[in-house]
């Protein structure tokens, strides 16, 4: 799929990987909708591309909320051709710990966010994306995107390397973020009727703000557990990963590992 004037909305796209990705999209001259609740730096973030980059504050766990943001980018650029959804919350905590069972409300919060969050972002952009017309089906006086195989466009998604084999304390993530990974079949299949691509990227341990308040020890330790290269992904590299899925089409219904071959111990 092309990128060039193309509008993607990037969910958590005020920091981090999210960040990343808007920073590479805008690069390849895409339109881009930031929707993050961290305004200051998604409202900096889009300023930097003032004709073509929109902040909208964003709940991703609240449709009303979500339903804005994909109609800003409708109504600011005619159109949605894709998503990157980026947004999402870590949260450790023992079943049984010094202060007893796990709080069960932290436990939903991360649900909420990580998965829930992600099938609200998926279903109304699915819904956005599909109004679009593919070429092959365009009026001759109807400007339509000039896409290969009648693609209508591409939704990504993040779960997590802890989706596989997650670390003690990491329950409420890691079942959140295998939630993720184990609908991307299912949903990539539905959508298929409606040229619409899913994927699902799985990264490791990276570079972001969620890990910036770990003492210096456990990100080295982290860091370690990489087989090559031995230290913490990029968010760049995440982004780099989100475009080339853009661009190839034969990527589909698949949840694709960015961790450097990290198998994370148990602690």
């Amino acid at each position: 799929m092309r990128i060039e004037e193309r509008t993607f909305l990037v969910t958590g796209g005020a920091s981090g990987l999210g960040a990343a990705c808007v920073e590479r999209l805008a690069e390849s001259g895409a339109n881009i909708v930031i929707a993050d609740l961290n305004g200051e730096h998604g409202a900096a973030l889009a300023a930097r591309w003032p004709n073509r980059a929109q902040f909208v504050e964003t709940d991703v766990t609240d449709e009303a909320s979500t339903r804005q943001a994909i109609e800003t980018a409708r109504q600011q650029f005619g159109e949605l051709a894709g998503a990157v959804h980026c947004a999402g919350i870590v949260a450790g905590s023992r079943v049984l710990g010094r202060d007893g069972p796990h709080d069960l409300g932290l436990f939903a919060r991360v649900v909420q966010v990580n998965l829930i969050g992600t099938f609200n972002v998926v279903r109304l952009a699915a819904a956005a994306i599909a109004q679009r017309l593919p070429e092959t089906q365009c009026p001759p006086e109807t400007q339509c995107p000039p896409e290969e195989d009648g693609e209508r466009g591409v939704i990504i998604t993040t779960s997590s390397a802890a989706a596989f084999e997650s670390q003690i304390g990491q329950a409420a993530y890691a079942a959140s973020k295998a939630g993720v990974a184990g609908m991307t079949l299912p949903i990539a299949r539905e959508l298929a009727a409606f040229g619409i691509r899913l994927v699902s990227i799985a990264p490791g341990i990276f570079d972001t703000p969620l890990m910036a308040g770990l003492p210096d020890a456990v990100r080295a330790s982290l860091a370690g557990q990489a087989a090559f290269p031995p230290r913490l992904g990029r968010p760049s590299e995440f982004a780099s990963l989100a475009v080339e899925i853009i661009k190839n089409p034969m990527l589909n219904a698949a949840v694709i590992r960015l961790d450097g071959g990290l198998r994370m111990s148990a602690k």
